[in-house]
């Protein structure tokens, strides 16, 4: 067998599924985002954030917006750091410029330090397939193909697992929110989680990207579900928005606050990232939906997500 190539991993999914197909000794570096599993927290840090609000959803809209007016990169690479580890291949994403460092700036710092040999690998999935594909795209590209496909069909019979328990249950309008200030709708694959745990997504398509509604687009809802999950928010940082929840939403008559379903989940972990936990984001999904049917993937994932109601007790 062939060693293993030097990887630099420059987003928390790919380092993950790096992880999950057998690979961890070979990562080299790793974004400062990178946090799952913890030992990834060792390895060098290859980027940096230009963001610097540690407060509400409104208040980092509002910073990475003025980064973007300014016409500057959310995210930048550590060139040093990155001539130091001379990785063989980076795993990057051209997806999102305010998700990770974007794949024109990994290639322009790549070029600074002389490493032109260097395979960039993107990934951009827009859903579940996609996610799935990507999963390949990267194996291949690492010289592990079977340990891909492996994985792959593992995810593949967990998803199918919950579709098969989720068929014969009633469809339940969904609205999962990716932000609160301004408030955007889970897009890409989270309306093919929804279904898939038994719901029916609204004021969102998949394959598509987060709408944002305003208040009259909101109230015209009728959620039986939400799931509250802002992207790069872990649960503690989302309890912690709890004013910017109570603007939201008051007044809203909606039946999911009127019957208490109203969840929030650990968007940084979960959902939002599209790696091989897209599955426990699914389970978690069920537990929201169906929370008597799923009860024991609730169990499984408890600590992971919490009712608002739980969340706002004193």
């Amino acid at each position: 067998m062939s060693p293993a190539p030097r990887i630099a991993s420059l987003l928390p999914a790919t380092t993950e599924l790096v992880c999950a197909l057998g690979l961890e000794d070979a990562l080299v570096g790793v974004s400062h985002e990178c946090d799952h599993p913890p030992s990834v927290r060792a390895r060098r840090a290859l980027t940096s954030t230009r963001v610097v609000a540690r407060g509400g959803s409104a208040e980092v809209d509002r910073d990475v917006r003025r980064l973007v007016e300014r016409a500057l990169a959310v995210y930048a690479v550590d060139v040093d750091a990155l001539r130091e580890t001379a990785p063989d291949v980076v795993l990057t994403q051209d997806l999102c410029a305010v998700c990770a460092v974007s794949l024109d700036d990994v290639r322009a710092a790549l070029a600074e330090v002389g490493l032109a040999r260097t395979r960039v690998v993107s990934v951009a999935p827009l859903d579940l397939e996609g996610v799935l594909a990507s999963f390949a795209t990267v194996a291949a590209a690492l010289g592990v193909e079977s340990a891909g496909e492996r994985l792959i069909a593992s995810l593949r019979a967990r998803i199918e697992a919950v579709r098969v328990r989720s068929a014969r249950l009633a469809r339940r309008a969904v609205l999962t929110i990716e932000w609160i200030e301004p408030t955007m709708v889970g897009g890409t694959w989270m309306p093919e989680l929804v279904e898939l745990a038994g719901g029916r997504a609204l004021a969102a398509r998949a394959g598509e990207r987060a709408p944002t509604l305003g208040r009259a687009e909101l109230a015209a809802l009728a959620p039986d579900v939400v799931v509250v999950k802002p992207c790069g928010f872990d649960l503690e940082r989302t309890r912690a928005e709890s004013a910017a929840l109570a603007r939201l939403l008051d007044g809203l008559r909606w039946p999911a606050l009127e019957r208490g379903e109203v969840w929030l989940a650990d968007g940084n972990a979960f959902f939002n990232r599209p790696g091989p936990r897209i599955v426990e984001s699914l389970e978690i999904l069920a537990a929201c939906v169906h929370p008597t049917e799923f009860g024991d993937l609730a169990r499984r994932h408890a600590g992971a997500f919490e009712s608002l109601g739980t969340a706002s007790d004193p």
